[in-house]
């Protein structure tokens, strides 16, 4: 246990400004978190082991964790420790890192913060999700959208995100009649991410990397872009001398990213095309040697349908907008508190506004923003305010990883993911040696 007061230095660590000092403390709590037997790990090796065909039978989940992300994380530690899951997944997306005010060292930090907090042993997989090529920048100015893509991905890894999710699926054409030309962008933009990960990551790691075929929202994937994709994403990596390549392929299958709003601000009920996630997951398997096929946008589905995963042998699913709209709604939660970040909300936010949207649906869509700029708010909370959250939390995420089947998986993480030894001394000087900031490889 620690012999300093943890809760004190995550405080200190979500609501300083200072970035010198929000270094230091992320250093302090990454060096107590290894003498506590809690080390950052990439999942690369429990995922090529499914690939292999050595175990299957659940589905990861990696939570997107936007606001009181301390609270949060405990009570998934504790459903961890209580159901010996080992098999899950923090994350935040690039986009997520902005408008929540988390940098890559705040967002690892205060996950092994919690880590430390519940007295929780083994692995803590951090990831970066949807770590995005901006389709419209990329158009006007490749080779500074590279360097910004580059420059995040050195950044989090210095921080300890040894799992990171390439998103170039934006680039993708659906106007070219050929599967190849349609997913070109998309795979040689990924390759070249993936050898500059190949290059920044740590002596004795392996970073788990993903890619994608199909953009969240838009059109289902299908079995000929995930061969086009990997096949010319093969080719590539192989120019590029690569021995490593990507751990598992995100889908597109339905879903939307916090769901589909109606104009009363509740969520539409959506129809998942559990076959087709079927198909792909198979395929990415057996024909690629990768974990298999990935879910976004998913913690809005019915109850019902989180037991599908593991039983379509789905490789990991994304949950993130429910648990935001847990805290917001929570019984708990200060009306007076709601009511002033819905008002900034609607001052900050009106050029987001789409001219048909009622009042409810711009509110739900648009109050994630809020969270960064209310973070201290947040943390300001009186504790038992934040353990009620926490606690109603701790409910849905032990539903989840019931249905997902990821209880008892402590054993078998442990086969295949061990603790390296990283030198944590100044994560600074890690991010500015980082090589080949010159744009495409």
């Amino acid at each position: 246990m620690a012999k300093f007061n943890i809760d004190q230095l995550a405080y200190e660590l979500v609501t300083t400004k200072d970035a010198s000092v929000k270094h230091d403390i992320a250093i302090n709590i990454r060096n107590e978190a290894a003498r506590s037997a809690i080390f950052l790990a990439s999942i690369y090796n429990l995922y090529k082991a499914r690939g292999e065909g050595k175990f299957s039978g659940f589905t990861v989940p990696a939570i997107n964790l936007r606001a009181l992300t301390y609270d949060l994380a405990r009570a998934i530690f504790r459903v961890g420790k209580k159901l010996e899951a080992c098999a899950f997944i923090l994350e935040i997306a690039r986009s997520e890192m902005g408008y929540t005010d988390q940098s890559p060292t705040e967002y690892a930090a205060i996950c092994l913060a919690a880590a430390i907090k519940e007295r929780y042993i083994g692995p803590v997989f951090i990831q970066g999700d949807h770590f995005q090529v901006n389709a419209k920048k990329f158009s006007a100015n490749r080779q500074e959208e590279i360097v910004g893509l580059k420059k995040i991905i050195a950044q989090s890894i210095a921080a300890g995100f040894f799992n990171i999710d390439i998103d170039s699926s934006t680039l993708v054409d659906l106007t070219k009649t050929n599967k190849e030309e349609e997913q070109r962008l998309n795979f040689e933009i990924c390759s070249q991410m993936t050898s500059f990960i190949r290059q920044n990551e740590p002596k004795g790691i392996i970073v788990s990397v993903g890619g994608e075929i199909g953009e969240v929202g838009k059109v289902n994937s299908s079995p000929e872009e995930l061969d086009a994709f990997m096949q010319g994403f093969e080719k590539e990596a192989k120019r590029l001398g690569l021995l490593e390549g990507i751990a598992k392929i995100s889908v597109q299958t339905g879903t939307s990213h916090g769901g589909v709003v109606l104009p009363d601000g509740s969520v539409a009920k959506v129809k998942l095309d559990f076959d087709t996630l079927k198909v792909l997951s198979e395929m990415a398997r057996k024909k690629y040697a990768m974990a298999g096929a990935v879910q976004h946008g998913a913690s809005t589905l019915p109850a019902e349908a989180f037991h599908k995963f593991p039983e379509t042998e789905t490789a990991e699913v994304h949950l993130a907008t429910e648990f935001q709209n847990m805290i917001y709604e929570n019984e708990s939660f200060p009306a007076s508190l709601k009511a002033k970040m819905y008002d900034w909300v609607k001052a900050n936010c009106a050029d987001e506004r789409k001219p048909d949207q009622t009042d409810e649906q711009f509110i739900y869509q648009a109050r994630k923003k809020a969270l960064g700029a209310f973070k201290k708010e947040l943390m300001d909370l009186s504790v038992k305010i934040r353990d009620k959250i926490g606690e109603d939390l701790e409910v849905k995420f032990e539903f989840l990883f019931k249905q997902l089947n990821v209880a008892k998986t402590r054993d078998l993480v442990a086969k295949f993911i061990k603790p390296v030894e990283i030198k944590l001394d100044n994560l600074t000087k890690q991010y500015s040696e980082a090589k080949h900031f010159e744009g495409d490889d």
